[in-house]
């Protein structure tokens, strides 16, 4: 029988990817044939990947690929069962590797990427092997790539620094040269809407249902903090009278505008200077009118870096000073587990299992 040494057992381990253990069992098993033993790994590693796959993987990373001309940029959700693994340096390199191949492939659905190859071998084959050397369930569970339509458009992207959100955009612009000017912008605003969670682009994909759903939910919420706010004597917030900029009609600008005029005639102000202030008093209108869009529409929020403006207003104001326009026109954001229903494990139970 071939000596199992520490030599032989490193070279399996580097080459094959498997523990130390499973190494030297598999070179025992082989009478130290190195060549067999990578096959008996591979096909045992087949088998605990099988094992595995009913394991909920809710943790994991996000991940972002960013082409250096910024025409392509890829966002994927690779999971894994534990924060721990999700912090493994294969791991990471994985996720890296996959969002890689989805992008240089333009892979667009989960079944087209389990049909790729990948490394000289099917991606099942692939996933399957690193499942058996990570020793958890992984799952590639969801992917965006969004491609520049044509020259006078730019994408860009941001994932936080612990790998559990990201955000990929897309502009379109009046010039190449504007667009290749907005590549610091968006990443600016990826990194915003990163932290503040919007759902949507703009206000106008807010269905009227909707609208109306969430306006009398944010109403009741207020109300219940006023009733707090006057048992500690505290000021109360101002109940608005519309939820959304989709509600906010002509008619009711209108309307708007003609009550800021009499109470500035009611204050004695004179009317040659009310051109100066009633535009002032529309914005503010206008923000404590929108506050559903303020929370759900990327376009509407209030700029983190400068909180002065809306997204909208920085990008417009970014287009004025680059003598053109901007246009955003695509966005996604990721976040590690949304819709996932995490389970609590005995981990009692899971050792014990694993002992018989």
């Amino acid at each position: 029988m071939a000596e199992i040494n520490s030599n032989l057992i490193r070279e399996l381990r580097e080459r094959s990817g498997a523990g130390m253990m499973d190494c030297k069992n598999a070179l025992t098993q082989t009478d130290g044939d190195i060549e067999a033993a990578i096959s008996l790994l591979h096909e045992k590693g087949l088998g605990k990947a099988a094992k595995k796959s009913d394991r909920l993987a809710s943790e994991g990373l996000i991940s972002v690929e960013v082409s250096d001309d910024f025409r392509v940029v890829t966002i994927s959700e690779i999971n894994s069962e534990t924060d721990f693994v999700a912090k493994n340096e294969k791991f990471v390199n994985m996720t890296k590797n996959i969002t890689s191949h989805i992008q240089t492939n333009n892979i667009v659905h989960v079944e087209s990427l389990q049909e790729s190859a990948i490394e000289g071998k099917n991606f099942a084959e692939y996933l399957n092997t690193q499942i058996a050397t990570i020793g958890e369930n992984l799952v590639v569970r969801r992917f965006v790539t969004i491609r520049a339509k044509d020259e006078t458009s730019v994408v860009n992207g941001y994932v936080h620094s612990n790998g559990r959100v990201g955000v990929i955009l897309g502009v379109k612009c009046s010039s190449c040269e504007i667009a290749s000017k907005s590549v610091e912008l968006l990443k600016n605003i990826a990194m915003h809407a990163a932290a503040m969670k919007p759902t949507y682009l703009s206000y106008t994909e807010l269905s009227q249902e909707f609208i109306e759903k969430e306006f009398v939910a944010f109403k009741a919420n207020l109300e219940k903090e006023n009733e707090e706010a006057r048992r500690l004597k505290k000021l109360e917030k101002k109940i608005p009278l519309y939820g959304s900029m989709a509600q906010l009609t002509d008619e009711v600008l209108a309307e708007a505008k003609v009550k800021m005029e009499a109470e500035l005639k009611a204050q004695g102000k004179p009317e040659k200077i009310w051109d100066r202030i009633i535009p002032g008093q529309i914005d503010r209108f206008i923000a404590d009118n929108t506050q559903l869009d303020q929370q759900y529409a990327l376009l509407s929020q209030f700029y983190v870096m400068d909180e002065g403006k809306t997204v909208a207003q920085v990008i417009e104001n970014k287009a004025k000073e680059l003598g053109g326009s901007i246009e955003l026109v695509e966005y996604v954001r990721f976040e590690l587990g949304e819709g996932l229903e995490k389970k609590a494990d005995d981990f009692a139970a899971e050792v014990a299992a694993q002992l018989k």
